[in-house]
């Protein structure tokens, strides 16, 4: 397996990092032994290092670029916009618009605010939905990742020695030092399992705010809820006087109109981040006016007041603006069809392998697990530490190969690519098989 030198550029850099930064980095995505490799620049669907390998990003800076790095369309608004100021204290045009084109997407986005990140947007979702309906608590898929909000993370880490019968899911920290109030304030569900997941809402019907759900939550598997258990929810929350809220930061890139198009269901409020953001950061929260409005500073009495000094920039706006056109019907269509390509052609060789592998995912994205039969909710997801050693071993094997993928073994297409891509990264998949099969000999 090649590794950079010592004295690389790259292993330099890190020691002045680890001197300033908590571990060297500002987030742990990067990390890989011995030292995070540093990006010189890229374009396109290729990153350049600065020891001048170049890649191709089958992560899209877990799954926030649309299309690629550096797309002159979006440079071109950008730098246009740069000349005209970066942030300023009024409003823009461009916001209104932003927000006008992403609602036409969505017949279910009957109003929508910009906050600064996915995280923001959870947490604005969360306290929208306590302030509409007065109650405190929430509850949430077991696994699911919906950022840092000490509620929303719940339950996001937990391990088989801790989390508990199925019937009865334990909310669990992530951070030390979480308030014991907060995890007695979520409520954990299993992922795909309507029955249970009823019975344990049940137990706190008149104290739920919101049902907070990933249709493909990407922690949990990266299986698409199964259509049964979205109606259900759908279905006890309109019963029970609490809201569903979907968090498609990650997933809104599935469909034109985001992973809800998948099912016959239209959540109150819908958390956003990631790819509409053109490649800066960004958050939003999209959904029924009435809940909305809970925001409304011009409401005789304001349920929920909100701000941030950073959203709705111009910059992001633009960007996000440019990047969402570009990624009109015709380009979901061509991205999701060269996904079911990869796919296709990644399950093929697994079955010549012989090694023990499935797929999940839905539209752009994609996950390889390393067991037999694909998993359906967070416990059956979970990986022994054989199956994380094959997900090491493939993973140093693609990126040798000059695949950078999500540290899952997840991959989250750009329109940038096209099949040459996608057909060298089903070949160096199907080498990676054969290491594989070798290795377990």
């Amino acid at each position: 397996m090649s590794r950079s030198s010592d004295q690389s550029p790259s292993s330099a850099l890190y020691q002045r990092a680890k001197k300033i930064l908590p571990g060297g980095v500002s987030r742990n995505t990067v990390l890989r032994s011995p030292h995070p490799l540093y990006a010189d620049f890229a374009k396109g669907c290729v990153v350049t290092d600065i020891e001048g390998v170049r890649r191709v990003d089958c992560s899209n800076n877990m799954a926030s670029l649309l299309h690629g790095h550096a797309h002159p369309a979006i440079v071109a608004a950008v730098t246009e916009q740069l000349g005209r100021g970066t942030a300023f204290t009024l409003a823009t045009e461009v916001e209104i618009e932003f927000a006008e084109y992403i609602c036409s997407r969505n017949p279910g986005f009957e109003k929508l605010r910009f906050v600064n990140s996915g995280t923001e947007g959870i947490m604005a979702c969360i306290k929208a939905s306590r302030a509409f309906t007065g109650r405190a608590k929430i509850a949430k898929v077991e696994g699911a990742y919906h950022g840092q909000y000490d509620y929303a993370e719940v339950s996001q880490t937990s391990k088989p020695d801790a989390w508990g019968d199925a019937d009865h899911p334990v909310s669990l920290p992530v951070a030390y030092g979480t308030p014991a109030n907060a995890l007695a304030d979520v409520v954990v569900i299993p992922f795909n399992d309507p029955v249970r997941a009823k019975a344990l809402l049940d137990e706190h019907r008149d104290e739920i705010a919101c049902v907070l759900i990933d249709p493909m939550p990407h922690r949990v598997g990266l299986r698409p809820a199964d259509p049964g258990f979205v109606t259900a929810l759908r279905e006890w929350t309109k019963a029970n006087g609490a809201l569903l809220v979907f968090d498609e930061v990650v997933t809104f890139r599935s469909e034109f109109g985001g992973a809800q198009e998948w099912f016959n269901v239209t959540p109150d409020l819908t958390a956003l981040g990631k790819a509409i953001g053109g490649g800066f950061p960004v958050g939003a929260i999209a959904g029924r006016a009435e809940v909305m409005d809970v925001m409304n500073p011009l409401a005789d009495k304001v349920l929920f007041p909100h701000s941030g000094t950073f959203s709705a920039n111009p910059i992001t706006m633009i960007a996000g603006l440019t990047a969402m056109r570009l990624f009109d019907q015709a380009a979901v269509t061509r991205i999701n069809a060269l996904a079911a390509r990869a796919v296709s052609g990644i399950e093929a060789v697994i079955a010549k392998s012989g090694v023990k592998a499935c797929i999940t995912g839905g539209g752009s994205m994609f996950r390889i697990h390393f067991k037999a039969n694909a998993p359906h909710n967070y416990r059956e997801a979970y990986a022994t530490p054989e199956e994380n050693t094959q997900l090491q071993i493939m993973l140093d094997h693609l990126f040798d190969s000059g695949f950078m993928m999500i540290n899952t073994c997840s991959v989250a297409l750009s329109t940038v690519m096209g099949e040459a891509e996608i057909d060298s990264l089903v070949e160096a998949f199907g080498t990676g098989f054969q290491k594989l099969a070798d290795y377990q000999k």
